[in-house]
């Protein structure tokens, strides 16, 4: 499988681009503002064409090249179906409303200058932009052939902020030795290529390595959050390569040792805040 991740220059977002092999539909996850350079410069090199877009949440500095990135796209005939004007851009239902008006539903500011300042273009809602699927919370489904994913509501960050798991089969991968995960970081060299299955999940702004996503914006709840670590701390298994929102990937077993939201989160899940 493909995994490649592209940095957005805003706020530094991970955008990342999946695909079950070279030449076939991709899957871009979050192109933030000005990510949208980079996942084309990605569907390029591995000869992919776009297939479709998973948002984890609807805040501005994940889905704010949702748009660019698809009339890039189409204009170079990198959509996956030739007839094609638009590909479907996936997003958790309780947060399709913030796609109105993602600036000032994220309620981010920096020196005054609202979103749209940062970013250095103008907000453009997608035109095909659908509810993630009701089913795809019970069971896999296919955003394009060959990705399957499920969804796990972590509502906190935002009310309709979710994880999406899916299973991958990776070599010497790169995230994998970023995220220090042991059967690759002390592989045998004349091994380092052999494929190994993982449980991977996109993590949004859920869980960072050391921290978690911030509950003080909009829509923000930190006793949901609290809620939410506490499930994912006792139901995600240990193995689960995460690659989250912003900054490095991690694995669920680094988090529950030095994390320390998620330790006070295995204490203080329960609480409502009443």
């Amino acid at each position: 499988m493909i995994i490649e991740r592209t940095v957005a220059p805003v706020f530094a977002a991970n955008c990342y681009v999946l695909a079950p092999a070279p030449g076939a539909p991709a899957l871009v996850v979050d192109p933030g503002a000005g990510a949208a350079a980079g996942a084309l410069a990605l569907l390029r090199a591995h000869r992919l064409t776009l297939g479709a877009v998973l948002l984890t949440h609807g805040h501005a500095d994940h889905v704010w090249d949702t748009s660019a990135l698809v009339a890039t796209a189409h204009a170079q005939g990198l959509l996956a179906r030739d007839d094609a004007v638009d590909v479907p851009a996936y997003l958790p239902q309780p947060d399709l409303y913030r796609m109105e008006d993602p600036d000032a539903t994220t309620g981010i500011r920096s020196r005054a200058a609202g979103f749209a300042d940062m970013a250095g273009t103008p907000w453009v809602r997608p035109t095909d932009l659908r509810a993630f699927p009701e089913e795809g919370y019970s069971r896999a489904v296919e955003p394009v052939p060959g990705i399957a994913v499920q969804a796990v509501p972590a509502p906190g960050h935002t009310e309709g902020s979710a994880m999406f798991f899916l299973n991958a089969a990776l070599g010497d991968h790169p995230l994998l030795h970023e995220a220090e995960v042991p059967e690759v970081v002390n592989a045998d060299p004349a091994q380092a290529d052999q494929l190994r299955g993982y449980l991977v999940a996109l993590g949004g702004d859920v869980i960072f390595k050391g921290s978690v996503g911030r509950t003080d914006l909009p829509g923000g709840d930190q006793y949901q959050m609290l809620a939410t670590l506490r499930l994912l701390a006792t139901a995600v298994s240990p193995g689960t390569l995460i690659l989250p929102g912003h900054g490095a990937a991690t694995t669920m077993a680094h988090e529950l040792r030095a994390n320390p939201y998620l330790a006070e989160a295995r204490v203080r899940g329960g609480e409502t805040g009443r």
